[in-house]
């Protein structure tokens, strides 16, 4: 009977299933992607469909050379399909209706509208892969990862390719020294006295994709040897959308954040905030070994150790708020706004044990050492674009204006008391320091399509005017007196002034699938800095000219090769030039270099791009050589029969490497993404100050990540990473670092909750050494970044939609698919 009934419910319901299915299953959506002007085709442009329903595309395709697509044995149903191309604006067609008697649509002819430049803000409004590679850009798009929601920039940036972020959240680029932060395309160390703060306040709901930029185009500043660029969100859809979460783990670390959007017939307005709490301990030893002449014996060596043991805890605090405006004055005219306010509170307290240990492992001394310390720190930025399209051919005249204002107040003392020898006299030090950052910068850029629209020249201009000042107070306590009376040798009044005026032309030449960029930018530095002690600096004024060149060739639809060459410079600013010693340890004393020169870096890279339906691999080989390299310094001198160290730094001479990097994505399933990178760096350092330090070797980072759609609501994502780096003068080892996320969307995905879990085993364990000419030291630290969090994200929407009209099938898309 039982065997019976499974039959019938077979002929009734599966067999009907299985016929519908062979007969159904053959809906077609095609069609053709080109550029909006010229109308030139793009090879390789990401397409994918999906249906209304469902959260992950069906399927994603690549457009032929021709720029055509085809989505083949698709089930009745509402389907849209998604566009983006690297440097392009992103398109969305929605209410693609399939029917079992009207199963074939062409979109016909998908029209991308060139971004305004690569490194500003761009719509996106679809799902996409991950990482995305072109060029001499990587794009870590992070609305395809499990950290869009509830974490910060800084979490983001731990797991992009090639970014490094450091113990204090700074990110760099692997085997590059000097790498500037960009957010929405305009540099941001102008911004905050330091940038990890505003990271770390800044949530990665806010964030839309991440760009890795190694050769960054002439329109930009030749500062540094990279780019790292943060694209923010703006989610431009007709009517009103946004998000509200919240967050929290178990290391204490709380967060909020809400974005709001919305869109008119001709303006939209875009704003968000955040709030953001965290709690970070530490434990920390240094040791250090001493190698010493004996002054009444020349030639006698004399060894002693330094040991230190330190414990942290550190309470951080801080909210992010910004508000934009777009504005589509007349269809030739455009103007967009945009504000923003950061800040953050900090407090801490060290304890340190300083052990002086003579050459017969003898203590000689231990002192006690309490460090203490709270600041603000409050950021504005205001930026305005204007943009004028002069002729229907493309010709565009676009003006810009950045004005910003920075303030960190920060106070600190420290609190030394020695437990043995009970002679030497204890110490308290206060130290007040408030330092403001001020600039302005303009750019007038200039964009003319040329032959046939195939071509285009770029042409502008841009000035760049900034002051830093920072005013250090420091006070010593007379115990007798009971009174703080003012160190007139540690206090001071450091003053930066910079000018960059800039000029810079390039030319794109597109044909055959050939994509060949030359570019030159000129610049004029002018520099000067002075001390309250009256000491005056003047950096003579220097023009230096940058240019670059790029080539790259599409090969069939699975090979892109590309080959470039670019100057850029690191020039000293006031980090690294301003005298005032920081000395929170006096045996250990820090300050800069007012003598410093501009290093430059030329640098060669050859890409090879290879891409298939579910995978991409791209390797590449860069060669850079440096010369006047700056890097931190440390020595080791004698007085008092005691050993102490400094800490500045130099030009240290010449540095050449060679990296080898490569990037890879597949997708074995429709549900399952897997993503890693490798690098490995070979530098060697040629050291003008002493030919000991001359020294070569390897660095390595590593990344890999995979994520799994277990379900349409349901998705888990993981990464493992390590770097291992090689620096002038020793080396910074890092353990392996883990990430494992696991997410759940509920109410049509309007309400999602992530549970996440930071190196779940242990806390960041790390390790360096460094060694000179008569020390060598080593560096033991452990960081509480194992933690459990919890977030939980609501979206908000009223959108307007409006029906696409699809043009019946064309012929000619026919014969060319």
């Amino acid at each position: 009977m039982k065997n019976l009934l499974t039959l019938i419910l077979s002929v009734f319901f599966i067999f009907p299933f299985l016929a519908k299915s062979q007969t159904a299953e053959k809906g077609t959506i095609r069609g053709k992607v080109v550029e909006e002007i010229g109308g030139l085709p793009i090879p390789y442009a990401v397409v994918s469909v999906t249906e209304a329903s469902a959260e992950s595309p069906n399927a994603t395709f690549q457009t032929d050379e021709n720029g055509f697509f085809k989505f083949q044995n698709l089930k009745p149903g509402i389907y849209k399909v998604k566009v983006s191309f690297v440097g392009f604006n992103n398109f969305v067609i929605a209410d693609i209706y399939i029917t079992a008697t009207d199963f074939e649509k062409n979109v016909g002819t998908i029209k991308l509208g060139q971004a305004q430049n690569s490194l500003s803000e761009v719509v996106i409004t679809g799902e996409k892969p991950l990482i995305e590679t072109d060029g001499d850009m990587i794009t870590y798009n992070v609305s395809s990862s499990i950290h869009a929601e509830g974490s910060s920039a800084v979490d983001i940036l731990k797991d992009v390719p090639m970014v490094e972020v450091d113990i204090e959240g700074k990110p760099t680029i692997s085997g590059m020294r000097s790498t500037r932060i960009f957010i929405n395309g305009r540099p941001s160390d102008y911004m905050t006295a330091n940038i990890a703060d505003l990271l770390n306040v800044l949530p990665s709901d806010a964030v839309e994709k991440i760009e890795v930029m190694t050769n960054p185009p002439a329109k930009y500043s030749a500062d540094g040897e990279g780019i790292i660029n943060i694209v923010l969100r703006k989610d431009f859809k007709v009517g009103f959308n946004g998000n509200v979460g919240v967050g929290a783990g178990l290391q204490g670390n709380k967060n909020a954040n809400a974005n709001a959007s919305y869109k008119g017939k001709n303006y939209s307005i875009n704003g968000g905030g955040s709030i953001r709490s965290s709690i970070g301990k530490g434990y920390n030893e240094n040791f250090r070994t001493n190698q010493l002449n004996d002054p009444s014996q020349p030639e006698k060596e004399i060894l002693s150790y330094y040991n230190q043991y330190n414990n942290s805890e550190s309470d951080n605090s801080g909210g992010n708020f910004r508000v934009g405006f777009d504005w589509d004055i007349n269809k030739k005219q455009n103007l967009k706004t945009a504000a923003s306010y950061s800040e953050n509170h900090s407090e801490g307290l060290t304890n340190n044990n300083f052990y002086n240990i003579t050459e017969d492992f003898v203590e000689k001394s231990l002192r006690n050492q309490q460090n203490g310390s709270n600041g603000d720190n409050k950021t504005i930025v205001f930026n305005a674009d204007y943009s004028y399209r002069i002729d229907t051919s493309g010709n565009t005249l676009s003006i810009g204006l950045t004005l910003n204002t920075n303030t960190n107040q920060s106070f600190r003392y420290y609190d030394r008391k020695y437990v043995f020898p009970t002679n030497l006299s204890p110490s308290l030090q206060h130290n007040n320091n408030d330092t403001g950052n001020e600039g302005i910068n303009f750019n007038l850029d200039y964009e003319k399509p040329l032959f046939k629209k195939r071509d285009r020249l770029e042409l502008g201009v841009a000035i760049g005017i900034r002051q830093n000042q920072s005013d250090l107070l420091v006070q010593d306590y007379s115990f007798k007196k009971e009174t703080f009376s003012k160190n007139e040798r540690l206090s001071n009044d450091f003053v930066y002034n910079e000018r960059i005026y800039a000029a810079y032309g390039s030319y794109s030449y597109r044909k055959n699938g050939w994509t060949v960029k030359t570019a030159i930018r000129t610049e004029y530095t002018n520099v000067n800095f002075d001390l309250s002690t009256a000491q005056n600096y003047v950096v003579n004024p220097y023009f230096s000219a940058f240019p670059s060149l790029s080539v790259s060739k599409y090969i069939k639809k699975k090979y892109n090769v590309g080959l470039s060459y670019g100057i850029r410079v690191n020039r000293p600013r006031e980090n690294t030039l301003n005298p005032q010693v920081n000395n929170a340890d006096t045996l250990n004393i820090s300050y800069g270099n007012p003598n410093l020169s501009p290093s430059y870096t030329h640098q060669l890279a050859l890409s090879l791009g290879m891409y298939g339906r579910d995978w991409s691999f791209t390797p590449r080989i860069t060669y850079s050589r440096a010369t006047g390299v700056i890097e931190r310094y440390r020595f080791v001198y004698e007085k008092d029969k005691d050993s102490y160290s400094e800490t500045t730094y130099d030009n240290v001479g010449s540095n050449y490497y060679l990296s080898y990097i490569l990037i890879g994505n597949y997708r074995p399933t429709k549900k399952t993404s897997v993503n890693g990178n490798f690098t490995l760096i070979q530098s060697n350092y040629q050291s003008t100050i002493n030919q000991a330090l001359s020294r070569g070797g390897l660095s390595i980072r590593s990344r890999f990540g995979m994520s799994i759609q277990l379900s349409k609501r349901t998705a888990v994502e993981g990464s493992l990473n390590y770097a291992d780096n090689l620096v002038a003068q020793g080396r910074n080892r890092s353990s392996i670092n883990s990430t494992l996320g696991f997410r759940q969307n509920f109410l049509k995905n309007r309400l999602s909750a992530r549970i996440t879990a930071n190196d779940p085993f242990r806390g960041k364990n790390s390790y360096s050494f460094n060694e000179g000419t008569n020390f060598y030291a080593e560096s033991f630290s452990e960081n509480n970044t194992n933690n459990f969090t919890f977030n939980i994200n609501y979206r908000f929407t009223r959108i307007k939609t409006n029906k696409v009209v699809v043009p019946p099938a064309s012929k000619v898309v026919t014969k060319a698919n």
